[in-house]
């Protein structure tokens, strides 16, 4: 799919650098600099969320869908049919008192309220490749370190630093799928490549483990009216 990003500004930009990119995919053309400037972050030194991008695409007029895989903040039995996810949301508000859980489910109160839908379904191959031929770009944010084999970074300049270092979190978009290689095509806003492919098992991994970095999602994004959940035999 015909999805270019931008390179990012700095270190912390790369989720609305990505969200820009699929707004052009979209057809809805605004500069970057204004996507970032009214993104939310998860806090003053950190970057975003998905769930922030998802609900700035719902209030420029697009639907949205997170594909979640996010134990710190959902119960796996909160998706069971007749929860009320926005209940149980609130519910652990009350018990949770850490700053950047209690940001989070702030935005995902407000996901749900825009008519966003959240589900939970394996992380496969399968359900990538069914997005992808439907002509979904999927944004998610993952481990760059696991999924560019990077020494994990450490201080306020994200140093490399394999002994001191910590994970680092990134958004990619996935773009494309080759089947028969069993790569996906990744759109990339950091460093001197913007589009590689990467092996779906390498790309699956790093999508898991960023819930070390908060985050790990698929969010994609449509039009309204347009229906992105894959064949139900995946």
């Amino acid at each position: 799919m015909p999805v270019r990003t931008l390179p990012q500004p700095d270190e912390t930009t790369c989720g609305p650098t990505c969200l820009h990119a699929m707004y052009n995919y979209w057809g809805k053309t605004e500069t970057l600099r204004s996507v970032i400037t009214r993104t939310r972050k998860l806090d003053s030194d950190s970057g975003t969320s998905a769930v922030f991008l998802g609900c700035d695409a719902m209030r420029n007029g697009f639907q949205a869908t997170i594909y979640t895989y996010n134990l710190m903040v959902f119960d796996p039995t909160w998706f069971a049919p007749g929860v009320d996810i926005a209940e149980r949301l609130r519910l652990q508000r009350e018990l949770k008192t850490e700053p950047r859980l209690r940001h989070a489910t702030e935005g995902y109160l407000e996901f749900l309220r825009l008519g966003g839908r959240l589900l939970l379904i394996d992380l496969s191959q399968s359900l990538i490749h069914g997005l992808l031929r439907r002509g979904l770009p999927i944004l998610t944010e993952l481990s760059s370190t696991y999924l560019y084999r990077a020494p994990r970074e450490y201080g306020p300049d994200d140093t490399p630093d394999d002994v001191r270092g910590f994970q680092a979190g990134h958004f990619v978009v996935l773009t494309g799928y080759d089947r028969l290689k069993r790569t996906v095509l990744v759109a990339d806003p950091y460093g001197p490549f913007q589009e590689y492919w990467c092996t779906i098992d390498r790309v699956l991994g790093a999508a898991l483990l960023g819930i070390v970095t908060h985050d790990a999602n698929l969010l994609v994004i449509h039009s309204r009216g347009n229906q992105d959940t894959p064949d139900k035999g995946r």
